[in-house]
């Protein structure tokens, strides 16, 4: 495993945005390991996200992007600081942009807010976590409806590595389904391989017990 999947799994636990313990996620599933970009909540830390998104851009979609797009929210701070890191990092300057839940009518109108998209332009689609795909479903329409526009993939900052709405992971439909390259920074797989049984600031946080929960929960909600 690359040395910057390690930092990131480390940095997602003392940030507090990987937790391990009983929760619910938004399609009704209990898991016993839950990810919530939305805790990152200091320069410091979104600044090292960024540099992190930068790293696995590089390695899965190296010269093959224009624009970063996030979509409304959390996507929002995501491109920002990922274009920045790879402006600073890689010394390339990729253009980013997002949308507005609602599309304003005043103004310059519109419902995409930064760069406009123009026909050709190779799109890379940055997310947080993606367990159902619903979201880049309803993103697609968003890019293609801007301008004639190629989406060349969808980076997240974690794969769950479980079931979509069939029998392969989320990642793995929504690539069959719109014919894009998807990734990932790190995978499940990652986390327990590094995390089972180490210590992180003294403490175990996936100890046996856990790990028998996350089996348990891969083999009910586990991709093929």
């Amino acid at each position: 495993m690359e040395q910057y999947k390690k930092d990131f799994i480390e940095f997602m636990v003392k940030a507090g945005v990987l937790t391990f313990g009983d929760f619910t996620t938004k399609s009704g599933r209990k898991t016993p390991f839950f990810i919530n970009t939305g805790n990152y909540k200091t320069g410091e830390q979104i600044r090292e996200l960024g540099h992190f998104y930068a790293r696995a851009i590089e390695n899965s979609f190296a010269g093959d992007i224009d624009v970063l797009f996030g979509p409304a929210y959390k996507g929002i701070p995501l491109v920002v600081t990922a274009s920045i890191a790879l402006s600073s990092e890689f010394d390339k300057d990729v253009a980013f942009c997002f949308n507005r839940k609602e599309a304003k009518d005043h103004g310059e109108g519109g419902s995409l807010v930064g760069y406009k998209p123009v026909d050709g332009d190779n799109v890379l689609i940055v997310e947080d976590v993606t367990t159902a795909g619903t979201s880049i479903r309803e993103t697609v329409p968003v890019l293609k409806g801007a301008a004639a526009v190629n989406i060349s993939g969808l980076i997240v900052s974690v794969d769950r590595m479980e079931k979509g709405t069939g029998s392969k992971s989320a990642l793995s439909e929504i690539q069959e389904e719109f014919g894009f390259k998807t990734a990932a920074i790190v995978t499940l797989d990652d986390i327990v391989s590094y995390l089972h049984n180490r210590e992180i600031d003294g403490t175990v946080i996936l100890d046996d017990t856990i790990m028998k929960m996350i089996d348990s929960y891969r083999e009910k909600y586990g991709a093929e």
